[in-house]
């Protein structure tokens, strides 16, 4: 059997693992999203004590 032939698996093209770029983005927009959330929350709370 030649190595043409033979038939690849997900395994071996690496489907098993997310690729490095979505994990680096996935990781930047839950980072970016929290601080986001936060400064509104600090916004909210900041302009809360003020009436």
């Amino acid at each position: 059997m030649s190595e043409k032939s033979r038939p690849v698996t997900g395994e071996e093209r690496g489907e098993g693992k997310f690729p490095k770029g979505l994990v680096l983005r996935l990781f930047a927009y839950l980072i970016a999203g929290h601080l986001f959330a936060g400064f509104l929350y600090l916004l909210f709370m900041l302009g809360g004590q003020n009436q």
